[in-house]
């Protein structure tokens, strides 16, 4: 039998435990941000039937769902060669991998609304998977941190998100700029240049505008079937720049024969207000060309970036007024936003700013001497560990120099030393690795030292 080179799928990654230890501290303070505003959480399973799915995330979202394949015999009776793909697909395969923690929350509000109190408030921290083209900053397989309201029209809910979000990011010590816009007013333009059937065309091809640049977007806006007029009566739109109040003005002007647009430039008027009198440490502005690609959103939509990376977004959601409605339950307004954890562990690490103290799981690692020395400190470290401290003893009496060398390469920042001179005296010697300062303590002790 041949060896087998190891590997991963591409756009997949293990984690050390020194990664993992990183990982935590994100999704620990975006889980104690989280529980501070009052939201519960849940969890769905990893893969949902495709008919939950499909058509809830446009033509470029279906395209990344990762589809499972059926067990059994499945393929018996389908080899006409006239099947095409999407026929062959609802034969070999009736479920995916979910794409977003949204639609399965949908999903599951439908599925349990009578246990549940609304509004109804929930977190969730879990992977997702995309089928798309491994790059820096972009994964198949990555974590999302999940916060959504649902049952609740009112923007208060936008407020509180864009505090968590600034709270969240204010803890991690990474400068944002929170980018805010509404699908109303999206909407509205589509109407005012004369194209409101081709919303979803306009939005896929506008949320490109940072990648690719304005005369790409206009080319694929004409590919799409918009108009060259309608192109035009967009592009000052495109070079709109200046304080939130002249676009405002703008817009008004823009918006004098669209009653959507006008109520979507109301909304994001009012969620202004409210943020100019909280004492955000974070910039927010209001930014027309933000779009969001996904067809589900219909208000408020977010989108964070760090400032000081070169990287996507690392933060977003939006307002979305029916996505329960596909499930059978209309008229459950809900909002919500996903802090992308990959993508914020990549800048936490390029910044630097991860805290040094979070790097040690363990703070003591006993030395193993053997015999009666091994059993006199398995007594020690069970007595410290009952006091909530990580403590370590030497599996076996190996030379102390390796041992020394295991607790360097795992960053645990104190040894101890306790041979028979330590047994009698009652006192052991503690070792701290960063100064190679040893001194001689009870354990009493070192427990406080720990502590």
């Amino acid at each position: 039998m041949s060896l087998q080179k190891p590997s991963i799928p591409k756009g997949t990654r293990d984690f050390s435990p020194s990664q993992m230890v990183r990982r935590n501290y994100i999704f620990d303070t975006i889980r104690n941000v989280f529980q501070l505003f009052g939201y519960q959480p849940i969890e769905t399973p990893a893969m949902e039937n495709l008919s939950t799915l499909m058509g809830k995330y446009g033509e470029e979202g279906d395209k990344l769902l990762f589809k499972i394949l059926n067990s059994g015999n499945f393929m018996d009776g389908y080899h006409d060669q006239t099947d095409n793909i999407h026929t062959l697909t609802k034969h070999i395969s009736e479920k995916g991998l979910r794409y977003d923690l949204t639609v399965p929350f949908a999903r599951f509000v439908v599925q349990h609304q009578n246990e549940l109190t609304f509004p109804f408030k929930r977190y969730q921290i879990q992977p997702v998977w995309r089928a798309d083209r491994p790059q820096k900053g972009r994964y198949r397989e990555f974590f999302q941190c999940d916060v959504d309201v649902i049952g609740s029209h009112s923007l208060l809910n936008e407020v509180e998100l864009v505090q968590i979000i600034d709270a969240v990011f204010s803890k991690l010590r990474i400068r944002v700029l929170i980018r805010i816009n509404n699908r109303k007013i999206l909407a509205g333009i589509a109407e005012a240049i004369g194209v409101p059937e081709k919303l979803t065309d306009l939005t896929v091809a506008l949320d490109k505008l940072e990648k690719v640049g304005a005369e790409k977007v206009k080319e694929e806006m004409i590919e799409r079937g918009i108009s060259s007029d309608s192109v035009e009566k967009l592009a000052p739109l495109l070079d709109l720049e200046g304080k939130m109040e002249t676009k405002f003005d703008f817009l008004t002007q823009f918006f004098a024969d669209t009653e959507i647009g006008r109520l979507g430039l109301k909304e994001i008027e009012i969620l202004i207000d409210y943020l100019k009198a909280l004492d955000l440490k974070n910039k927010f502005e209001f930014d027309i060309k933000l779009a969001r690609g996904l067809n589900y959103y219909t208000g408020t939509i977010i989108e964070v970036k760090a400032l000081d990376v070169t990287m996507g977004s690392i933060c977003g959601g939006g307002r979305y007024d029916d996505l329960t409605g596909i499930f059978g339950l209309s008229e459950m307004s809900g909002v919500g936003i996903s802090f992308g954890a990959d993508r914020i562990y990549d800048v936490m690490l390029e910044l630097n700013i991860f805290p040094s103290e979070i790097g040690a799981a363990t703070k003591v690692l006993f030395i193993n001497f053997g015999g009666e020395e091994e059993r006199f400190c398995l007594k020690l470290t069970s007595e410290i560990r009952s006091s909530g401290i990580s403590v370590e003893l030497f599996p076996n009496p190996a030379k102390v120099k390796k041992q020394m060398e295991y607790a360097h390469r795992n960053n645990i920042p104190y040894v101890v030393l306790a041979g028979q001179d330590e047994m009698q005296s009652g006192e052991i010697s503690v070792k701290e690795m960063s100064t190679g300062n040893q001194t001689k303590m009870r354990v009493d002790e070192l427990k406080k030292l720990l502590s």
